[in-house]
């Protein structure tokens, strides 16, 4: 064996161009299977984050009528958040107060989704209170700040008021908010739709004088572990939801989205294979009288079979530890660059609602070279069983006769 494999590792030198063609499509595979799986983590990590950072909340803590029906005549009652405040424990939630309401500026208005917040607690749950591209974020009631793409459309600017109207408990309200702030959040749905107002004025506005849910905090990727730890402790009709669950459809076509991944990777390791097997079979046929010879002097078909085979797996292997070495290299330098933040931008343009983040950072993540080697071992075993096959059948005879 060990003879053969000297044999084999000579014969990939002496052959270098059919070496590293078969090594270069190895690596390809690795390299494109890894910058894949690294693309869609990312993805689903940054609607994760969109959502439980700036959209919603990691954890929402409503009545289970406002979760199906998200009006203020569902909000909490005043009475239960003493006991609600227990149940969530030392984690300090903010109150929001979210409503339809008209949003009138002199020359437009336009329906709008409003979020009464509590200025001072909102960083606490948020990042949108640190991501005001102009002015600041609230400080006291009579003050809103704005999306950019919501201040565009309604054409007004830092220090000019816009009138917020809506129909509610109260009945109809109105109510003038100077603009002390425009949101640049590089999330599309924030940016082209968030207003946000101080708590007191959603309370005077809404008639509603608690707050519609809690915005919990978490760590991101334990949302739901928090979620369940609070939701066994909360009084009956009251519920605790991660913002995986919140997200709605958006969860289901993150999922399909990795589904189709793993797909899409065996598609790969399926075209890698037939790469690697045009290419050793035709060597095969360039060296039809060579191992005609071989043959004829003693070697028998199958070790000549398990010398392609061997030669076949060196040059995989090659191209499997450049693809490794490439993959994570990328992975690294993508993991502290925004390099697919402009595709995610495009693609927030065309699907707002997606939540999708403009800055986007690939994880790195060790399972990720075990899919890749799966794949690729599969390619290899598929792509070197036909060589070997070609070997098995051949003639000696017609071997040493063949012109390449």
């Amino acid at each position: 064996m060990r003879a053969l494999l000297r044999l084999a590792a000579r014969n990939a030198v002496r052959h270098r161009t059919r070496t590293l063609l078969v090594a270069l499509v190895a690596a390809y595979v690795v390299f494109s299977t890894l910058l894949y799986l690294g693309l869609m983590d990312a993805y689903a990590e940054s609607v994760r984050r969109a959502y439980a950072r700036y959209i919603w909340a990691p954890v929402a803590v409503a009545r289970t009528g406002w979760f199906e029906d998200p009006l203020p005549e569902n909000g909490l009652p005043a009475a239960d958040l003493p006991r609600l405040l227990r149940a969530i424990g030392g984690r300090a939630p903010a109150e929001r107060l979210v409503f339809p309401a008209l949003a009138s500026s002199p020359y437009r208005s336009e329906g709008v989704e409003a979020t009464g917040v509590e200025p001072e607690k909102e960083p606490g749950v948020s990042e949108v209170p640190r991501r005001v591209g102009r002015g600041r974020w609230l400080r006291a009631p009579g003050e809103a700040v704005l999306g950019e793409g919501m201040a565009e459309r309604l054409d007004v600017r830092l220090g000019e008021r816009l009138v917020l109207s809506a129909s509610q408990l109260a009945g109809p309200k109105a109510l003038g908010l100077k603009v002390v702030g425009i949101l640049k959040t590089r999330v599309s749905y924030v940016d082209d739709y968030g207003l946000y107002l101080h708590l007191e004025d959603a309370r005077a506005l809404t008639g509603l004088p608690t707050a519609t849910y809690l915005a919990v905090d978490a760590p991101l990727g334990r949302e739901a572990e928090v979620a369940r730890a609070i939701a066994g402790r909360l009084p009956p009709g009251y519920a605790a939801k991660e913002v995986w669950v919140l997200v709605g459809p958006i969860k289901t076509d993150v999922e399909l989205g990795l589904v189709f991944a793993r797909y899409l990777g065996w598609i790969l390791a399926l075209l890698s294979a037939l790469a690697v097997t045009s290419t050793l079979y035709v060597s095969v046929l360039e060296r039809t009288r060579e191992l005609g010879i071989v043959e004829a002097v003693g070697m028998t078909p199958g070790r000549i079979a398990a010398m392609i085979t061997a030669e076949g797996v060196l040059a995989t292997l090659i191209g499997w530890g450049l693809g490794l070495v490439l993959g994570y290299g990328f992975l690294a330098y993508a993991h502290t660059h925004n390099v697919f933040g402009p595709i995610f931008a495009i693609s927030a343009e065309v699907w707002p609602d997606a939540g999708l983040f403009e800055v986007v950072y690939t994880p790195v993540r060790a399972a990720y070279a075990l899919s890749a080697s799966a794949v690729l071992l599969t390619a290899a075993a598929f792509a070197l069983l036909f060589p070997a096959r070609r070997v098995l059948r051949t003639d000696p005879s017609a071997a040493l006769r063949w012109e390449a």
